[in-house]
């Protein structure tokens, strides 16, 4: 079948694409930026890539007419907590328009449980966005899931963070709301088994997990399941604001995403059937079987999508490429040369650079500024990298974003998405003669961006040199000694 798969470099997109071409089928990837699409060269030779705005208005025949069936992957929840249904609402229409000129004869579209009259913004933008969808002259099969438990999930990330950072918890009483989380890798099957599946067109199910759980109880399994304990205070007065605030200086997660989450876990989600398990002969994985599953992912570095990547998690929304140009006037710059004697062992240290590898000097300094970023409304550290030792265009890096990854020409470049008074840009290149250029560019805005890179010229006297020294020297087994 040829299918065209929305959302393709979103969380979901990416751990379904690999079952998709496995199972043989043809698949057009449809994103909004092509050079985002973190794939490698074997996968991108089997794929179509397809570069499409859902916002925009519609453009004729940009939609292949061949098509035969579609996953309708897109969500624009972490992007805003005012008018993101409004978003989805639109893209749901324009997409509507698009696959009207397409022979397609199935779409399926991935929502979330509802099963209370009095729904989130967050849950009731997904089910307007399916009402949409079921008047686009196609078979339409949706899939309604809670909690999704996998490594690089935004819950399980925010979970994890949760545990593992505060052995002592006082949380607000929505911790008390059931839910039914599910696996991820039990989530692909639904999505690949009602493919083509007649006796799903037209048609809703709920999906879930064997377990119907507290979030309480799931913060207390993980706790177990990782060999530790947790104590867990409920207090009745933590406002959805304080509750949304307390999610975003503990864990991983945006402000926007936090304030969406908070309004929807007072809702229980759990599912209201096993129609769909039973018709397609799916068993579940238990919530605990999840956890395990998602750490041998990530013990073996093969986590393949991560939320944190997504571009809503940082401060730019789309159009990076604007700024893949680094400007030469009106910048201020540091700028570091050094020899570099075994290319491949220094490139691998630029590659791995971020995340637990840390920037090779000053660790502490990078810290604390990321704290501080954190209490201005920045990214922070948190967001840390998916891949130890592989970069992608598009990829979140601590509190930067990979503007350009690309190892054949030797070059690196980094955009700030922390809280800056102007813009700057961080690029690793190893030119021809085998000498390494470090340079960091700052875009001032007005006087105080001025006086911010003034202020800081000291540190970046230390920072910098000590960057480039140990990004030559260190051996890339093993981790530099002077952070």
């Amino acid at each position: 079948m040829k299918i065209l798969l929305t959302g393709a470099n979103g969380y979901i997109g990416m751990r379904l694409l690999p079952s998709l071409l496995e199972a043989g089928h043809e698949v057009v990837c449809a994103v909004r930026d092509k050079k985002r699409l973190s794939l490698d060269d074997e996968t991108l030779n089997k794929v179509s890539i397809l570069e499409v705005d859902f916002l925009d208005p519609p453009t004729k025949d940009l939609i292949p007419k061949d098509i035969d069936a579609a996953y309708y992957l897109i969500h624009s929840m972490s992007s805003s907590t005012t008018d993101f249904d409004e978003k989805e609402a639109i893209s749901a229409e324009n997409f509507n328009i698009y696959l009207k000129e397409t022979n397609v004869k199935q779409v399926i579209y991935l929502g979330g449980i509802v099963n209370d009259d009095n729904l989130s913004k967050h849950l009731a933008s997904r089910k307007n966005v399916e009402d949409i969808l079921r008047k686009g002259g196609f078979a339409l099969t949706a899939l309604r899931a809670g909690i999704i438990v996998g490594s690089g999930s935004s819950s399980f990330e925010i979970i994890r963070d949760l545990c593992e950072k505060l052995p002592v918890m006082i949380t607000p009483k929505w911790v008390l709301t059931k839910t039914q989380p599910i696996a991820i890798r039990d989530v692909i099957k639904f999505l690949t088994g009602v493919l083509g599946n007649e006796q799903c067109y037209n048609d809703t199910f709920d999906i879930g997990g064997p377990n119907v759980l507290t979030y309480k109880q799931m913060l207390q399994l993980y706790a177990k399941t990782r060999g530790f304990k947790n104590w867990i205070v409920t207090v009745p007065v933590m406002t959805p604001k304080l509750s949304s605030y307390w999610l975003y200086f503990v864990t991983s997660t945006s402000y926007k995403l936090a304030v969406n989450l908070v309004d929807s876990m007072k809702l229980e989600v759990v599912a209201k059937d096993k129609r769909l398990q039973e018709m397609l002969d799916i068993k579940t994985h238990t919530y605990v079987e999840a956890i395990e599953m998602a750490f041998v992912k990530i013990e073996q570095n093969l986590v393949l999508s991560s939320w944190k990547d997504s571009m809503v998690s940082g401060r730019f929304k789309k159009d990076l490429n604007k700024y893949i140009q680094v400007p030469k006037f009106g910048v201020l710059k540091d700028e570091k040369t050094m020899k570099v004697d075994d290319p491949q062992r220094v490139l691998k240290n630029i590659w791995s650079i971020g995340g637990a590898t840390g920037w090779y000097y000053g660790d502490w300094m990078w810290r604390l500024r990321g704290v501080l970023d954190l209490m201005v409304g920045g990214p922070g550290l948190r967001r840390g990298r998916t891949h130890p030792d592989r970069i992608f265009t598009g990829d979140s890096l601590d509190f930067w974003r990979v503007l350009l990854a690309d190892k054949e020409s030797r070059r690196l470049l980094l955009f700030a998405e922390m809280r800056l008074p102007g813009e700057a840009w961080l690029e690793f290149h190893i030119d021809d003669k085998n000498i390494l250029h470090q340079t960091a560019t700052f875009r001032p805005r007005g006087l105080p961006g001025r006086i911010y890179w003034y202020l800081l010229v000291p540190f970046h006297y230390f920072i910098f040199g000590g960057m480039i020294k140990n990004i030559v020297e260190t051996d890339s087994s093993l981790r530099p000694q002077n952070s």
